[in-house]
């Protein structure tokens, strides 16, 4: 009866998290993804300890594969919340040609 719970409580708040995530405009993804990726250490250290923790088979199985899920949804939120920020950089600019306009006038 426990096991039937927690696929329950699983399956429904995966639900529910695609709903939200759906909902969420465009121009809000790139904040929203740098507050979800505290969210995500925070899961993946809860992942880290069901599957260190001797609780049994089942449970390091699934620790190790919440493991996998939210390291790479850590690094991938990390690295699109980079290259977010970096389209508002400015370019640098080339000091030869800064020189030589200078010099023409």
């Amino acid at each position: 009866m426990t096991l039937v719970m927690l696929l329950y409580v699983f399956i429904l708040a995966g639900f529910v998290g695609f709903l939200v995530i759906g909902k969420v405009p465009p121009l809000l993804h790139t904040p929203l993804m740098s507050a979800t990726n505290a969210i995500s250490g925070i899961s993946l250290v809860g992942a880290i300890v069901a599957a260190g923790g001797q609780y049994g088979r089942l449970s390091t199985i699934l620790g190790f594969v919440a493991v996998v899920c939210a390291s790479t949804n850590v690094v991938a939120g990390f690295l699109i919340t980079d290259r977010m920020l970096g389209m508002f950089k400015q370019p640098p600019k080339d000091t030869k040609s800064a020189a030589n306009e200078g010099a023409a006038q």
